[in-house]
């Protein structure tokens, strides 16, 4: 998971990553914060990694421990996959039948409570010279049930969600797809293509455009960013591909449904 500061010294968004970072990992002016999963042991240099010996939790034993007397869990490095008699750990059995949690459970319940909107107004002010603090779930059955939203946030923000592929959006196809469109109030992205305001469509020239858009995925800040949006504007000038048609409708397919997991946590409540 990274952690994003801006230029002007605020704290503004949490994601998730798979792969190696650096420094500035989102954006070019700002160094990020990097909180990895786990540390590897290894045999070679840095420049020449020849073996992989020991996996390692980034997590204090005093937490994991914390959470297991409290939830009546066993925490594990990595859970076993269920077999064909005994069903305890697979991930469809009800919370109640569950015996043991990982660090990737920790990490879902933690990403879920970061895009919560309680949490998000709580860390408003302490998040310009801090991180956010996580609250601790009052029982087990909460737990689990953000770790699940969790979970699918970070799916989907990561775009390995199988969901992201059920578009929502089509694509005109007929002219250029060169980008000339610079998505502002003079040469505008979004047009609304009802009267309550809430579809669209994503004009990248005069000819081409993404059709019925859902206006809460275009104008969806992550932190102080809009993909959607940016999205496009870096590529000004550009002519996509297939590949990125195909991408930038994966991305409002995320964006849409960030809004829809958001409200399922919010109906949790994190505290």
């Amino acid at each position: 998971m990274i952690n994003k500061k801006v230029e002007v010294g605020k704290f503004a968004s949490y994601v998730n990553y798979k792969g190696i970072v650096e420094g500035p990992a989102i954006l070019i002016k700002e160094i990020n914060y990097v909180f990895p999963l786990y540390f590897y042991s290894t045999e070679g240099s840095q420049q020449i990694i020849q073996k992989i010996i020991e996996k390692i939790s980034n997590l204090t034993a005093e937490i994991s421990n914390q959470a297991a007397e409290k939830f009546g869990l066993i925490f594990v490095l990595k859970k076993e996959p269920p077999g064909n008699v005994c069903f305890i750990n697979n991930p469809e059995v009800r919370p109640a039948f569950k015996t043991t949690f990982t660090l990737v459970d920790i990490l879902d319940y933690i990403y879920a409570s970061i895009h919560s909107t309680s949490c998000l107004k709580k860390n408003k002010e302490f998040l310009k010279i801090d991180f956010s603090r996580i609250s601790n779930p009052n029982d087990v059955e909460t737990f689990w049930r953000l770790a699940e939203l969790g979970s699918e946030l970070r799916q989907i923000h990561l775009l390995k969600s199988p969901g992201v592929n059920q578009f929502i959006t089509s694509y005109q196809e007929d002219g250029e797809n060169t980008i000339t469109r610079e998505m502002t109030t003079k040469s505008i992205g979004w047009e609304p293509v009802n009267s309550e305001n809430t579809v669209g469509r994503v004009w990248i020239n005069d000819t081409r455009y993404f059709d019925n858009v859902p206006f809460v995925a275009w104008d969806l800040y992550i932190g102080d960013y809009q993909p959607a949006r940016e999205w496009l504007k870096d590529r000004y000038g550009s002519t996509l591909t297939v590949e990125e048609i195909l991408h930038y409708q994966k991305i409002i397919v995320a964006l849409s449904e960030t809004v829809r997991l958001i409200k399922e946590v919010d109906k949790i409540g994190v505290e």
